[in-house]
């Protein structure tokens, strides 16, 4: 799918998730069925995805952890994907640096720290040191919501 300015204008004012096709096609001076149409291809293609999301801080009990992951192997995308559907990980990305990869974890009181290290890091193989620093204020974080 050509990615153009008026692509790009719809997916800015999908910001607001429950704004209409309409209201986004007044906006952008554009019909509105352009807007379905390109929405419905942007998702088609899996460049959109349409979803709620919450501000971890304000749900009572629940937190946000950033682990810094090392490996003992090359295979840190392989790796990265891998730890991607681990219960509670919202993100996981290849970064440069001291880390291989860094994946952001929602946990709440059910599902804590501890358990997501011993129920779902550990008995992953290739680990060679996991490093977590907890948020303890964020801005701009809106994720789904997993647990």
């Amino acid at each position: 799918m050509n990615i153009d300015k008026t692509t790009i204008n719809i997916i800015s004012q999908l910001q607001d998730g429950k704004k209409s096709f309409k209201a986004i096609a007044e906006e952008l001076s554009i019909a509105e069925n352009t807007v379905r149409i390109r929405v419905s291809k942007l998702i088609e293609e899996g460049i959109l995805k349409i979803s709620g999301l919450v501000n971890p801080e304000l749900l009572p009990g629940h937190m946000t952890v950033f682990v810094g992951i090392r490996l003992n192997i090359m295979d840190a995308i392989g790796m990265a994907e891998e730890l991607s559907r681990l219960k509670g990980v919202i993100f996981a990305s290849v970064v440069t640096g001291r880390f291989d990869i860094i994946l952001i974890v929602s946990l709440n009181e059910q599902f804590g720290l501890a358990e997501f290290f011993k129920k779902e890091l550990d008995p992953v193989k290739n680990i060679q040191s996991a490093e977590t620093f907890m948020a303890y204020k964020s801005y701009n974080l809106k994720v789904p919501y997993l647990l």
